[in-house]
């Protein structure tokens, strides 16, 4: 079952240029889905119960269904849980997903998935008086720390950092801190639960919605009153509003660690903009927790009680104030993108459009609506959809500036951080070949776009410069490594360099003894902690050859050597073969390759291409003339990349 709450329609010209964007907030129990048409218009509400769902992915295809919203680009999900990379495992629920194959399953260019607490401190800011309410004293400083914690399923926390014109949300785990009590009734508390949770007893487990039945349960126990079965904090709240004494003790007593838990926030964060609190229980109890000894307990911190009693505490009132934080996020993410390189390509493409020819203009539609297609299909496919042919894509990229397909495709990936995978997506037993081949290529993908990021390419220029004046080159891998050094050596023998690649230890130790002044080393290490090899390069140095370390960063080898390219990447299972480092050093070596190419013969090939082109477009062959003249330019950008 779902229902709906709908505003009103967004006028025409407010609307989202590139649609409508799905909002989610997931929690241990419901999952609430809305749509903003345009800023700031949030509606087609509705809640599903995540019970009733196998996972995130099939609770959002039924709400796209229910909806027949279409098209949907851009997404963004708060979710009660943390959020550190691409797997999200439940801690109140049972699904368990990776992001990235959500995205996917579900066709969006944007997936944003945050923690729920997160989100909603993002929205913060934006609160009016109508959605919250003051409980207590003190005045909250303007552009000063904001707390926020929220008792629901489980115990949220966050927090704001003003930062110029902006809000930096805090990610925090802070309901999981150990509970510790202050009187004599919270012992009792404690006891009880540490029966019930032997292992590590939380603010959690006693102040979030569950806590108020474990409160009352103690209490009960201690009166020697049964508890009549099912038996949930509902209950306790419905029976406090009742008048009962058991309940309205137990309520106060939630409301004294919740009050006390909300003080320890608010001078770790030092959060003289306020405390708010968020989540339905608090809104449940309703008065109660207004006359309750919240606040007394809040400011019961010795001598910071005059700290405390100077810091608000707000009640959040706002129907679905979620939705407003994660609308925030996806609003800086996408704004984030539209001030990076790409947005100057989708920017450009929509300046030109009209000026296009009628099949090129079928490309800009495509890499307008459709960017990933440009990014991860071959030529022929983005041809075939935009129903034209390849010289008229190649020519649609030339004319936004870039040398090529390549070139246009790297720049739109750099814009895409917040949807292409920038985290490791485990491997699992009964992945089908779809999941663990898109696995694969997802993580060689991210290495390969974090290794452009933060690749060094002042070192990439002084090892091109000392191989390209090598009298010799050797390249020394051990173990994997060895495969890339004789891939190096297949590359490099070309060049007229005298060349070779040892992969034994015994072998590496004769040669490097005998090199001298001149003489490069290549050394190709994913632990860049051999002992052995440390050794035979330190004869080497000490002979007068130079050392070029393809390595991990700040490892033995990298400090030791002449000039360090560092390829630091994410592997998690330690016994599988290192796939993505391998791919990395093959990649540096490329790079090397190519540099070294360019140092000595570019130019002249580059004039002879060019030469060509011209008889042929002057044969009247324009097709062929574009793909010719693709190469003469699409090769050397190719070749930076």
């Amino acid at each position: 079952m779902s229902t709906g709450v709908h505003s009103k329609a967004a006028p025409a010209g407010n609307q989202h240029p590139d649609g409508p964007r799905l909002l989610a907030d997931v929690g241990g129990t419901n999952a609430r889905f809305a749509l903003e048409t345009a800023p700031g218009e949030i509606g087609q509400i509705r809640v599903y119960p995540g019970a009733d769902y196998p996972g995130i992915a099939e609770v959002m295809q039924q709400y796209l269904k229910d909806t027949k919203v279409g098209r949907v680009n851009h997404a963004a999900v708060a979710i009660a849980n943390p959020v550190d990379g691409d797997h999200v495992a439940m801690t109140n629920h049972d699904w368990s997903f990776s992001i990235e194959a959500t995205r996917r399953a579900l066709g969006f260019d944007t997936l944003l998935v945050v923690n729920d607490f997160t989100a909603l401190a993002m929205a913060l800011p934006g609160l009016t008086d109508a959605q919250r309410v003051q409980v207590g004293g003190g005045a909250r400083r303007q552009n000063s720390v904001i707390g926020l914690l929220g008792p629901g399923t489980g115990l949220g926390v966050s927090g704001l950092i003003p930062a110029d014109d902006r809000w930096i949300a805090l990610g925090s785990e802070g309901g999981h801190a150990t509970f510790a009590p202050t009187n004599e009734d919270e012992d009792l508390v404690l006891r009880y639960a540490r029966r019930k949770f032997p292992s590590h007893v939380s603010f959690e487990r006693v102040s979030a919605g569950p806590g108020l039945e474990v409160i009352y349960r103690a209490f009960a126990e201690r009166d020697g009153v049964a508890v009549a079965e099912p038996f949930t904090s509902a209950d306790v709240t419905k029976r406090a509003h009742d008048g009962e004494a058991l309940a309205l003790e137990a309520v106060n007593c939630f409301c004294g660690i919740l009050g006390t838990f909300s003080g320890n926030i608010a001078v770790t964060l030092g959060a003289l903009g306020g405390i708010y609190i968020g989540g339905g229980v608090v809104l449940k109890l309703g008065e109660l927790f207004h006359k309750s000894p919240f606040r007394e307990r809040f400011e019961a911190k010795g001598r910071f009680q005059q700290y405390l009693s100077g810091i608000p505490t707000y009640v959040i009132t706002a129907e679905y104030p979620a939705f407003l934080g994660v609308s925030a996020i996806l609003a800086e993410q996408l704004s984030n993108r539209a001030n990076s390189g790409s947005s100057a390509v989708f920017e450009r493409i929509r300046q030109m459009r009209d000026a296009l020819t009628p099949a090129e203009r079928r490309v800009a539609d495509l890499a307008l609506n459709h960017p990933r297609s440009i990014i991860n299909d071959p030529i022929i496919d983005i041809a075939r959809k935009a129903d034209v042919s390849q010289p008229t894509v190649i020519r649609f990229c030339r004319s936004l500036g870039c040398t090529g397909l390549s070139d246009f495709k790297l720049k739109l990936a750099t814009g895409l951080t917040g949807t292409i995978p920038v985290s490791h997506s485990q491997v699992h037993l009964g992945d089908t070949a779809t999941d663990f081949g898109a696995k694969v290529l997802d993580n060689t993908v991210s290495a390969i776009l974090q290794l452009r990021e933060h690749l060094n390419f002042d070192n990439v220029e002084r090892a091109i410069d000392i191989l390209n004046g090598a009298r010799r080159i050797e390249f020394y891998g051990l173990g994997n490594s060895n495969i890339v050094a004789q891939d190096a050596h297949y590359k490099f023998f070309r060049f007229g360099i005298p060349t070779i690649a040892y992969g034994d230890l015994y072998m590496q130790a004769a040669s490097a003894a005998l090199l001298g002044k001149g003489d490069v080393i290549v050394a190709v290490s994913k632990s860049g902690r051999a002992p052995e090899l440390l050794r035979v390069l330190e004869v080497a140095m000490q002979q007068g050859a130079t050392v070029v370390a393809i390595t991990s960063s700040n490892t033995p080898l990298a400090k030791r050597a002449t000039v360090a390219l560092e390829t630091d990447h994410i592997e998690i299972r330690e016994s599988q073969l290192s796939m993505i480092s391998r791919i990395l050093h093959l990649v540096i070596i490329d790079i090397l390759a190519v540099g070294v190419a360019i140092r000595r013969a570019a130019p002249q090939a580059g004039a002879k291409l060019n030469e060509t082109v011209a008889k042929v477009r002057e044969a009247g062959d324009e097709e062929a003339g574009a793909v010719l003249d693709w190469l003469s330019h699409g090769a050397s950008g190719a070749a930076r990349e």
